[in-house]
């Protein structure tokens, strides 16, 4: 399976992009312009000021393709917002992308500044770097731009304004009023965008919203997602002596929060993987007709196994996409003492545990916490908001401290919407392959403020590649998917809704 899912994507490789015009070729290196200048501006959500001068950028590009432009104030950091002129007679799309981008360590990049881009080519298992003006005119599709938000999500951002100079090229007439609304803490939680939503309905209304963030699908094949998770989160920590001690006077005495914490963690799901605490997934039923559409989507099991090294998986869901319709129970970190050369001999005085809850549209995310505290205090445990006191202490055999992270709910969009049906129809023509259509993805993009409060439908329509190293070092886009992101963006933005 695994040689003919790589096949496959060569061949959609070849189809997408073998027809491309001298336009759509001469605008990608416009793009890669464009792009170079735009990660020359560090962008961490962190740094205010970063934020800034993204923000000052962007007023000047949007503005010279026509769009009237707006900076947000919010309770955080500002948002970014473009409009074309309004015409009463079309439908509206609303685009959600962001500016900000993750910290970086320059030390773990293979160049000198993750903020100068630059331009590689594959060598093997590895890539060269290559000087930019060894691109030329015949563009190889295959060499790859690095840098910090090449692919996470400054090359959609970029993508856009270039069709918009591609389509005002054509003449063509665009069907729909535009308007963008740009994240500026999105890779910190986009804390302040519920409200900011509320606050500006009225200049985001819309009739559909896209989503242009992510990855396609592994395959390369033009890609629509109608849903993600959400996700929240618990901090766990247990504890022992109130300092750590001799593991020669106290072991086998003191009590060990390490131990304590790992029968907690182990008590809360059975050796298949699935989550034992009583209402963990009520409400999640799959018929058959959706279970054709997650079967539909071209993954395979045994590649996804022999990729992460792992010889079986959960049993959550009987396959990958199965699986990403239930709200899951991550440890996404421990700790307690020391480990490695550092180890000690002690007992140590706690133990933590950070969990994450991702979350689908049938569950609550503080309903799931609940359940979580309330097994806690099942097995025996005083469940805290707080460090123990010493009274605490002697009071209770065993103790747990509890922090709660914030919700950002899950969205799901129905699979026969007629603005799905639309972007559907709209990708397939474009490209000429089928699309695959993923009914939840397993990431959290913070969509669910639009939905409840624009009560629109929203699809997330991705253009990057999948190995494109977001958050990571050397996150880089593949020149291809610009081509791909103006193809995509000049389909959609060219045909009138049926």
């Amino acid at each position: 399976m695994r040689k003919i899912i790589s096949f496959l994507s060569l061949i959609l490789s070849f189809s997408l992009f073998a027809q491309d015009d001298v336009a759509v070729k001469s605008q990608v290196a416009d793009a890669i312009n464009e792009l170079q200048e735009f990660i020359a501006i560090p962008n961490d959500a962190l740094n205010p000021d970063d934020i800034d001068r993204n923000i000052m950028w962007l007023k000047r590009k949007f503005g010279e393709r026509g769009f009237n432009t707006a900076v947000l104030d919010t309770d955080g950091l500002p948002l970014f917002f473009a409009a074309t002129p309004v015409d009463n007679e079309k439908p509206t799309v609303l685009i959600y992308m962001h500016l900000d981008g993750q910290s970086v360590d320059p030390s773990k990049w293979d160049q000198p500044d993750p903020y100068k881009m630059v331009l590689k080519m594959p060598e093997g298992d590895s890539f060269t770097t290559v000087p930019f003006d060894e691109l030329g005119e015949d563009i190889n599709y295959d060499w790859r731009l690095f840098g910090r938000s090449t692919s996470d999500d400054k090359s959609p951002i970029v993508t856009l304004l270039n069709t918009f100079d591609l389509l005002k090229n054509d003449g063509k007439d665009i069907p729909f009023n535009v308007k963008v609304i740009l994240d500026s803490e999105e890779e910190k939680s986009s804390k302040p965008l519920p409200k900011a939503v509320k606050q500006y309905r009225e200049l985001l209304e819309a009739d559909f919203l896209m989503i242009v963030d992510g990855p396609v699908h592994a395959t390369g094949a033009p890609t629509i997602v109608y849903g993600c998770r959400g996700i929240t989160t618990l901090s766990l920590t247990t504890y022992g002596p109130i300092k750590p001690q001799h593991s020669g006077h106290y072991g086998n005495y003191a009590p060990n929060p390490g131990f304590q914490l790992a029968q907690l963690l182990a008590s809360m799901k059975d050796a298949d993987g699935k989550v034992t605490i009583p209402g963990y997934y009520d409400g999640i039923t799959l018929d058959e007709a959706t279970k054709e559409i997650l079967k539909s989507v071209p993954d395979s099991d045994e590649e996804i196994a022999e990729k992460l090294q792992f010889r079986s998986a959960e049993k959550v869901g009987g396959f990958y996409q199965e699986a990403l319709q239930y709200p899951s129970l991550n440890i996404r970190g421990l700790g307690s003492g020391w480990i490695g050369q550092k180890a000690r001999t002690i007992v140590p005085e706690s133990a933590t545990a950070e969990l994450d809850l991702r979350l689908v549209v049938e569950t609550d995310g503080n309903r799931l916490k609940k359940l979580v505290k309330d097994h806690i205090a099942q097995q025996g445990f005083k469940v805290l908001d707080h460090e123990p006191s010493k009274e605490e202490r002697m009071q209770f055999d065993k103790i747990v401290t509890v922090k709660e992270g914030s919700v950002t709910d899950a969205f799901r969009t129905e699979l026969d919407n007629p603005y799905g049906l639309f972007l559907t129809e709209t990708l397939k023509n474009t490209f000429g392959s089928n699309v695959v259509q993923i009914r939840t993805m397993g990431g959290t993009v913070p969509i669910a403020p639009f939905i409840n409060e624009l009560k629109i439908p929203a699809f997330i329509v991705p253009m990057v590649n999948p190995d494109n190293n977001q958050h990571s070092p050397n996150e880089n886009v593949k020149i291809g998917q610009l081509a791909y992101g103006i193809k995509m963006f000049y389909g959609i933005l060219s045909t009138p809704k049926s």
